[in-house]
């Protein structure tokens, strides 16, 4: 079938996000839990080689970790297709944020209340490079629980950055944090942007 110009389907504006954010924070977990595919993981199992090297505290029960990436995609209505790129959160593992980084609109950066210096990586990589961003915090059962202007001062974060309350294991929750990305990195380019 052949569309004459003005016919033709209007494709969506594909977008590429990082989800980031420290070591057992909920960034593999968003990412599948709000991805309308299979995601791709990177995931290797902990081991004793990683004592002395992997804090585990408040994560003990964490078993795997992510080594390269996680990738998933969300479609925003008809508009928007989000490509997802979650980040490895240990430190040996950082030398590919920056093949990660490249060409994309803005990150999510995952806190975790029982860990929130970990966010301080993340925090000051996107300011460094200029990356539009904003915190998720993930509610884990159990964790202490702060204000939003609590956790904006304890991460020393300008007003105008959105932070956001989320469960990274529920669709919606992680859906809401990227839209809310999505238009707070708009606002900055002051673009236009649909709900």
């Amino acid at each position: 079938m052949v569309f004459a110009r003005s016919e033709r389907p209007r494709l969506p504006t594909a977008i590429k996000i990082l989800v980031a954010g420290g070591f057992g924070a909920g960034k593999t977990t968003m990412v599948g839990a709000v991805s309308e595919t299979r995601p791709l993981r990177t995931e290797e199992i902990l081991t004793d080689r990683g004592i002395g090297v992997d804090d585990l505290t408040s994560v003990e029960a964490k078993r795997t970790t992510t080594v390269a990436m996680d990738f998933g995609r969300i479609t925003l209505g008809n508009d928007y297709v989000l490509y997802l790129f979650g980040t490895p959160g240990q430190e040996r593992f950082w030398f590919v944020w920056d093949e990660l980084a490249e060409g994309s609109l803005g990150a999510v950066i995952l806190a975790d209340t029982r860990r929130l210096a970990d966010c301080f990586p993340s925090v000051d990589y996107f300011e460094r490079r200029g990356t539009p961003f904003v915190v998720a915090v993930n509610c884990f059962e159990g964790a202490p629980t702060y204000e939003l202007d609590e956790v904006r001062l304890a991460l020393q974060l300008d007003p105008a950055i959105p932070i956001v309350l989320c469960d990274a294991r529920k669709r919606e929750s992680s859906r809401e944090v990227l839209i809310a990305l999505v238009k707070h990195s708009a606002r900055l380019r002051a673009e236009p942007v649909g709900s």
